[in-house]
């Protein structure tokens, strides 16, 4: 069931409230709180994007498991776009880019109970509309933008939840491996030589060359070698990005 309210703090917050049972979404037309990956914050005009969460129960699922939910919710994404003709790719570990443009941040917190999950929220926010940004934001883009038309939020919305659905299911269906392929082949940069940067400020140049089932991203490095990296331990270099 969709919910939609005017204002909140964060659906990924409202998100964690009992009420909420599995495939429901908090879509808010404005947060006063709405965050991001690396602790950024997510900015949104309101009135022309999508700002949601969408709350799953993997009961099935072993925390140790737990990129696999990624990798659903990105790829409907990429299939969501996919409708409408805008080809996009997954930047890792879960952020969807159009060209080298941002057009979704993501936002996937899980609850745990035990060793299983209790709760997993999706917190997604999509430039539907908007056709101008700020310029702290170093490279958003919009359906619109790049397009050129004006779309109903509320039908790329039913959609997206559409292409989750049957996405999940087949996850739970053990249809594990597939996922897993086409998370990889829909990869930004895969198998392209980029700049990256370590968390001391330190650039070099790689090559994604896949992704473990673990969520640790396969660069490899100039000198032949293969490196394994976990989230935050390697950011991308924009090529628009002062540094």
């Amino acid at each position: 069931m969709i919910y939609r309210i005017d204002k909140t703090t964060s659906t990924n917050d409202d998100a964690r409230e009992a009420r909420y049972r599995h495939g429901d979404v908090i879509w808010a037309e404005e947060q006063t709180a709405g965050r991001g990956q690396r602790g950024h914050k997510w900015e949104s005009r309101t009135g022309d994007n999508l700002t949601f969460s969408v709350v799953l129960t993997p009961e099935f699922l072993p925390v140790a498991d737990q990129f696999l939910l990624s990798e659903v919710v990105t790829l409907a994404l990429v299939e969501t776009f996919a409708d409408y003709g805008i080809s996009t790719r997954i930047k890792w570990t879960n952020d969807i880019y159009a060209g080298d443009g941002k057009l979704v941040g993501i936002l996937i917190e899980h609850m745990l109970s035990g060793e299983r999950f209790d709760r997993t929220i999706a917190g997604i926010g999509i430039n539907v509309n908007q056709e101008e940004f700020g310029p702290v934001l170093p490279n958003p883009v919009s359906m619109r933008q790049l397009s050129g038309m004006k779309y109903s939020r509320e039908e790329v919305l039913n959609r997206f939840v559409a292409h989750l659905t049957a996405l999940y299911e087949e996850l739970r269906s053990g249809g594990r491996e597939r996922i897993q392929q086409l998370y990889r082949l829909n990869m930004y940069h895969l198998d392209e030589e980029h700049t990256y940067a370590l968390p001391s400020g330190e650039q070099f140049r790689g090559t994604i060359r896949g992704v473990e089932p673990s969520g640790h991203l396969l660069l490899e490095h100039t000198d032949g070698t293969l490196h394994r990296y976990a989230f935050k331990e390697v950011e991308f270099v924009l090529p628009f990005r002062k540094r």
